[in-house]
């Protein structure tokens, strides 16, 4: 049952996803926080702390910007891609909690 929930409530958050970028449109702000690039980092700071300039090409994103459409498409079509990234990624790591769980009930018995 509480599983049922858990599930519920992550497919909530998932169709919630879009309004990161529907909030900031409407409202005239900036992304989110915390998501800057490098190069905005470097212009609110005046520099690029050393470790962060070191690690910057470390890890690309597999779906850049959470989007697969272009930012010109309408906001109802960008918003259904967040919503699908939103579920890629979800059942990514449902799919890995999944699989790292049953590997332990195995190792109990």
């Amino acid at each position: 049952m509480i599983q049922k929930k858990l599930w519920i409530g992550l497919a909530v958050m998932a169709l919630m996803v879009p309004l990161g970028i529907i909030i900031p449109e409407k409202l005239g702000a900036a992304g989110a926080w915390g998501e800057w690039s490098s190069e905005t980092l470097r212009l609110m700071l005046d520099y690029l702390p050393e470790g962060l300039q070191r690690y910057t090409d470390l890890w690309k994103a597999p779906i850049g910007d959470y989007s697969v459409v272009p930012d010109s498409a309408n906001l109802f079509i960008k918003s259904l891609s967040y919503i699908m990234s939103g579920l890629i990624g979800a059942a990514i790591v449902g799919l890995g909690i999944f699989i790292i769980s049953k590997s332990a009930a195995r190792r109990e018995k």
